[in-house]
């Protein structure tokens, strides 16, 4: 039994990292099928934003695309949510991916955070951060970082 952990949020962004991070959680959820898992996708607003998105689309074609996309996405994972018997939920969130997921974690309750690591060179992460590293400094509880 895995008890000292009742609720996990994985992030999910579609990616081989993701799917690896995924799989790990619900290794984890196995144990016990009281634990919860919550897959968590980031929409990040600040590239759009940067690269004049918005002149090219509507604010509403943005949405629409996003909610396609997140359907998409979380389509990729049903099954293997359905195939555990714990209790599973995919949210999308808006806005900065790691401060986002740590606020997630947080107000829900998460005793565990499972994610991919981009595996960014030392040099790249000194200069552009990444979220894992991100997560683990602003997270309230273990972060696990699957390779």
């Amino acid at each position: 039994m895995f008890g000292f952990y009742s609720r996990i949020l994985v992030a999910y962004d579609g990616s081989e990292l993701s799917d690896k991070a995924l799989d790990l959680a619900l290794k984890l959820a196995e144990q016990d099928s009281r634990i919860e898992v919550h897959a968590v996708t980031v929409w990040d607003d600040r590239y759009v934003q940067t690269f004049g998105y918005y002149d090219i689309v509507s604010v509403e074609e943005l949405a629409e695309s996003r909610q396609r996309s997140t359907e998409e996405l979380f389509g990729k994972i049903k099954g293997k949510l359905d195939a555990v018997p714990n209790k599973t939920a995919t949210i999308a969130l808006e806005g900065n991916p790691a401060k986002m997921l740590a606020e997630y974690a947080k107000d829900n309750d998460c005793d565990l955070i499972v994610m991919g690591s981009r595996g960014l060179s030392s040099m790249k992460e000194l200069f552009l951060g990444s979220v894992s590293h991100n997560v683990v400094q602003q997270a309230h509880c273990p972060v696990l970082i699957a390779k």
